[in-house]
């Protein structure tokens, strides 16, 4: 397995779908039950081992290093009041060891721009990127975790992958499977958001990535893509042509946070799994249901 100590975590959309709540916030900062999602990112990063976190903000960036910054104020407020179960939540946010580094996206230019803002802080490191629309609950290891075992000498990325609809195929990175192991896919080739009709296959990428940094060159490289926009499935699509990338089908279920139902269904199986309000809300929604 070889080292991985950086995570990019784009955060600097629009968030255009959940309007008039992200006019002042930013969409990863929505919150499935009571933690907002950009910190699902963040600890499903740490569970992996990674400890170096790059955030790429836009206009709204003060919001999440507010949630990633200390409060001295707040912690000092509940420790007087006693409340040590709060107290202890609030310093989890960024445990010990880890460090937060803010990156402005003044536009947003598509994914490959949001990767290629953080180069400064990937240098010439291997890195993951992990999109926060895209929370994914496992039952034991973590998505990033478990793609991070299959990464190894040879391989200059590996991509998350899961089954989709082919009349979905508009919304995806779709891959051109080759020899599979397991879990683990050999890709031969990658387009963006192709018609059903030309989909190799109905592996759809979803917004977990590991990367050597070869990526970063090809991403300089690249003209403007779907949507006018610097596409990191257009840079992967050159990565292939000459470096062995993979693609991992992952344990667990994930929620499309980035549109409302995705997000009312995350709200739900996280609700009822609860370990305070669980119980009563599987009450509530019995109750619903009859």
């Amino acid at each position: 397995m070889l080292n991985v100590k950086k995570v990019v975590i784009p955060a600097a959309g629009l968030g255009t779908r959940f309007l008039p709540a992200t006019k002042a916030s930013p969409k990863e900062m929505l919150t499935v039950v009571d933690k907002p999602l950009i910190q699902f990112a963040a600890e499903e990063a740490l569970d992996a081992g990674i400890k170096e976190l790059i955030f790429i903000v836009g206009r709204n960036k003060n919001v999440i290093e507010d949630h990633f910054g200390k409060s001295s104020e707040l912690e000092s407020e509940l420790e007087k009041k006693n409340k040590t179960e709060s107290l202890e939540l609030l310093k989890q946010v960024v445990p010990e060891g880890v460090t937060c580094a803010y990156i402005r996206q003044a536009e947003p230019l598509g994914l490959g721009h949001a990767v290629l803002c953080a180069a400064s802080a990937i240098k010439d490191e291997n890195f993951a990127v992990l999109l926060p629309d895209d929370l994914v609950k496992s039952e034991s290891r973590g998505c990033l975790k478990q793609m991070l075992e299959e990464f190894e000498e040879g391989i200059d990325a590996i991509l998350a992958v899961e089954k989709i609809s082919l009349s979905e195929s508009e919304k995806y990175g779709i891959v051109d499977p080759g020899t599979q192991r397991g879990r683990v896919i050999d890709v031969n080739g990658i387009l963006e958001k192709p018609l059903a009709k030309d989909a190799a296959s109905d592996y759809g990428v979803v917004g977990r990535y590991i990367f050597t940094p070869k990526i970063l060159s090809f991403l300089r490289d690249l003209p403007a893509g779907a949507g006018n926009e610097i596409q990191l499935t257009d840079g992967i699509a050159s990565l292939i042509s000459n470096s062995k990338v993979k693609a991992y089908e992952f344990e667990g279920v994930r929620y499309d946070c980035g549109s409302k139902l995705g997000f009312l269904k995350a709200n739900v199986d996280y609700a009822v799994e609860h370990p305070i309000i669980g119980s009563e809300f599987r009450n509530w929604l019995k109750g619903r249901t009859q």
